[in-house]
């Protein structure tokens, strides 16, 4: 430490002695104390310094952003696997041009549409159990707009052109159904069946039931009723059977003939009568009571 030295000469009075040195400074252990002080700032200054490269280092800061994280005119671009502890908020998200964007979470991912009142609107929750949705109306369409499914609090809307179940016990209405066709696969069967209530087909123009390459079969336990109320009922075939009726009580004298004649009751059975030279229809009214 340089030392400053100054002569003071008075003027006023006059001294015989020579001229006094005052010494201006620190000495001592104050002056050791300071360059002590002075080595443990730079070294704390080097230390900061050496961090601050090495976190630059690590976090791979650049001008362009931080890591796997860019800073682009549009936006934040994110490269890699990244994990959100907290809420993300966000316009949109995207993934890079051919690449799939996956979201993981270890129990449920959940994505809530908000209003201007952060109430909820639409949300719809995917968990390890099932996946959920909730909102006034849900639409599933086609690239080209077309609807395919449609479901609110009113009614479900399916817009394909085919509905198919694959079930092996089929499809279970607990109410009413209405479609312009009901169809099997092909070669495969078509089953309408009411286990413990009854069947009822209604259309205002008419049902229609075909089989275009195999038998068609209604069985009951009780009755099989064909009613018309003002039209008629036409059974239009080549062959018409009816094995089941019965035959009445009478026998032609002579040999036996297997030719027999269809006889109506004033009540509607039918039953079978042999047939004679004349109609017997009358002889085997026993059937009808």
């Amino acid at each position: 430490m340089p030392q400053e030295q100054y002569t003071h000469h008075r003027t006023t009075m006059p001294s015989s002695e020579g001229p006094q040195v005052y010494k201006v400074g620190i000495y001592g252990w104050r002056k050791r104390c300071l360059y002590f002080f002075v080595l443990l700032l730079m070294i704390l200054i080097l230390v900061n310094l050496a961090m601050t490269i090495w976190i630059l280092k690590v976090m791979n800061f650049t001008i362009d952003g931080m890591g796997n994280l860019r800073i682009t005119d549009k936006g934040l671009k994110l490269e890699g696997d990244s994990e959100f502890l907290q809420p993300l908020y966000a316009k949109e998200i995207q993934s890079r041009p051919g690449n799939a964007l996956y979201f993981k979470s270890a129990r449920n991912v959940t994505v809530n549409i908000l209003n201007d009142q952060t109430k909820v609107l639409t949300q719809l929750i995917t968990g390890p159990k099932a996946v959920e949705a909730y909102g006034k109306k849900f639409e599933v369409k086609t690239v080209s707009g077309k609807l395919l499914f449609s479901a609110d609090n009113n009614e479900v809307v399916v817009g394909a052109e085919r509905l198919r179940v694959l079930g092996a016990e089929g499809t279970v209405f607990p109410k009413s159904i209405e479609t312009p066709n009901v169809r099997a696969d092909p070669f495969k069967e078509l089953r309408l069946e009411s286990p413990t209530r009854s069947l009822v087909m209604e259309a205002p123009k008419g049902v229609e039931i075909n089989a275009e390459a195999g038998n068609m079969e209604a069985t009951c336990r009780t009755e099989l009723r064909l009613e018309s109320k003002d039209g008629e009922i036409k059974l239009d075939a080549a062959k018409i059977q009816l094995p089941r009726l019965p035959h009445g009580s009478y026998t032609p004298t002579g040999t036996r003939q297997k030719v027999f004649e269809i006889c109506v009751c004033a009540n509607g059975r039918l039953f079978l009568s042999q047939a004679g030279t004349g109609s017997t229809c009358q002889i085997n009214t026993s059937v009808c009571l």
